[in-house]
């Protein structure tokens, strides 16, 4: 059994800036979204049963998200054709970033050991961010129910 992920960000810390390109080629920056509450989630791996329940949860509560004036990103370490394959195939209305050089997780403090089935091995743990307009970390979701989640992010989102 792994030890829990130990995250070096706390809520009140201003949330690390990045960029990094869409599924659809575009970039996204932390500094160009100031002002507007970000939901920053974290998954390991495009297409996999977890991955796909937890983006399927935020595509179906995408309009209420969008309400709310809520920007929704998704993160992994996959390439930038393997997130537009699984944006298309499951019809994800919101950016997925390409981190393949890990900048992205190491600056959030989600790359770390996992185990699967007795192995251990590098990954992205499946941890949520919600970032207010003034850039500092409101919340934190360090271990995810891929199912519900997308519910409980919002529901804290339109609390704030």
């Amino acid at each position: 059994m792994a030890k829990a992920l130990e995250l070096k960000l706390r809520v009140g810390d201003p949330a690390p800036d990045f960029a990094a390109l869409t599924q659809s080629g575009d970039t996204v920056s932390l500094a160009n979204l100031k002002g507007r509450q970000v939901v920053l989630y974290f998954y390991p791996k495009d297409d996999t049963p977890g991955c796909t329940k937890e983006a399927c949860g935020f595509r179906d509560g995408w309009k209420a998200f969008e309400q709310a004036g809520v920007v929704v990103l998704g993160v992994s370490t996959d390439p930038v054709n393997s997130h537009a394959k699984f944006a298309a195939k499951f019809k994800l209305p919101f950016p997925l970033l390409a981190d393949e050089d890990k900048r992205i997780v190491t600056a959030y403090g989600v790359w770390g050991e996992k185990v699967f089935m007795g192995r251990k091995y590098q990954g992205t743990h499946r941890v949520t961010f919600l970032i207010g307009g003034d850039g500092r970390i409101r919340r934190i979701w360090p271990q995810v129910k891929p199912e519900q989640h997308a519910a409980e992010v919002l529901a804290a989102a339109k609390g704030n």
